[in-house]
């Protein structure tokens, strides 16, 4: 028989140990401890103290209970969600601080308790990520976003960073809405004008030139060289030069996008096609089916997330060949000539307003295909693997 006083009678008492001891808060509360050492604010050159008179402690305990509440709740997604609360509760703090008028540039208490609330909002989507369905794929993306801007706000607003180096998302938030008629003209005519247009026609023709290729194989052999080579191209070569050939108008920005949307949607379709398995296609063969009705009924549906590939990275390049080619020659409208022009007059709020403008545009086309792509080939392998 073993010794109960040895180390197997010591281990079960260390690893309850080490289970009772949650070191992800000890983790998340050493930097808002320390913080409570240093000032939060400065008042006309003086520091300005958790307990000097101001609301800090308020928000600190409410922090603080939102963490006691979290660690009794029955189960630890509802606990996540009571932290996610106290974290909301938490970020008032230097709102408050900068209505009443203080700095906060050398405030080292502030940013440690905000250090401490951004470490717990990596808890709260560590434990959200685990939840299938819209919380994993739609929340949690959208948390760890609304942190960058959180921290991006008080970061440049804290320490007075010039707004001509970057501004803080809120002024470009109030850019967005002051300059909305010029920023909707903008983007019709880049988005709705070229980027459709030039997407549509270039990944048409991508399809349909993998299809010929994939019937006449010496074609793909000459093709995907090209491809490579059309990739190593840079856009602000051939800009201009689609400027010279084709006009001012969306017609230039069209053969743009076209050149560049053209070869990635030409390789994922011929991957695609190439995707389906030997035994599937000696089926098809075995039933006498033809070259066309294996390609519609098996090859093609096969194909489909290769497809989205496809068309999900060209996308976000249609978009950024369009600006990039409005910046050599555009009617006077559109993201690239606003960005152009206004960075020359140094109207610099515009410009990450336009920007802002672009980023969501690109993330809601992207976002868009993603859904669709869900929507149309749920039945295969690899997304009933996500």
């Amino acid at each position: 028989m073993s010794d109960p006083t040895g180390d197997e009678a010591t281990n079960p008492y260390r690893t309850s140990l080490r289970s009772a001891v949650d070191w992800g808060l000890v983790a998340i509360g050493l930097p808002i401890l320390a913080g409570l050492a240093f000032p939060i604010a400065e008042r006309s050159g003086e520091s300005v103290g958790w307990f000097d008179g101001t609301a800090a402690p308020f928000f600190l305990v409410g922090l603080v209970l939102a963490v006691i509440a979290a660690a009794f709740a029955p189960k630890r997604v509802w606990g996540a969600w009571v932290e996610l609360a106290g974290i909301a509760f938490a970020w008032l703090l230097p709102v408050h601080l900068m209505n009443g008028g203080l700095m906060l540039s050398d405030a080292w208490g502030l940013w440690l308790f905000l250090l401490g609330t951004m470490l717990l909002l990596w808890r709260v989507m560590a434990v959200l990520a685990g939840v299938p369905g819209w919380t994993r794929s739609v929340l949690v993306p959208g948390l760890f976003g609304l942190g960058l801007l959180v921290g991006w706000e008080f970061l440049v607003t804290g320490f007075e960073v010039p707004a001509i180096l970057l501004p803080a998302p809120s002024r470009i938030l109030v850019a967005i809405i002051h300059h909305a008629p010029v920023l909707w003209e903008d983007f019709r005519q880049t988005v709705l004008t070229s980027v459709l247009r030039g997407y549509a026609m270039g990944c048409a023709a991508g399809f349909l030139v993998a299809i010929l290729a994939d019937r006449v194989p010496f074609l793909a052999r000459g093709l995907l060289p090209l491809g490579n080579l059309a990739s190593a191209i840079p856009v602000v070569g051939i800009a201009p030069i689609m400027v010279m050939w084709f006009g001012f108008d969306w017609q230039s920005k069209a053969a743009v996008i076209v050149v560049m949307t053209f070869f990635p949607m030409l390789i994922n379709t011929l991957a695609g096609l190439g995707n389906s398995e030997r035994i599937q296609l000696d089926l098809m063969r075995s039933y006498a089916a033809g070259y066309g009705r294996t390609l519609v009924k098996l090859r093609l549906p096969n194909a489909l997330p290769f497809l989205f590939n496809g068309l999900k990275i060209n996308s976000t390049l249609a978009l950024i060949g369009a600006i990039v080619a409005e910046f050599f020659g555009t009617p006077v409208v559109g993201m690239g000539f606003r960005i152009s022009t206004e960075v020359a007059r140094m109207n610099l709020d515009i410009v990450w307003a336009t920007i802002a403008v672009a980023a969501l545009t690109g993330s809601g086309l992207y976002g868009a295909l993603a859904l669709l792509e869900r929507v149309t080939t749920a039945w295969h392998p690899s997304m009933r693997q996500r």
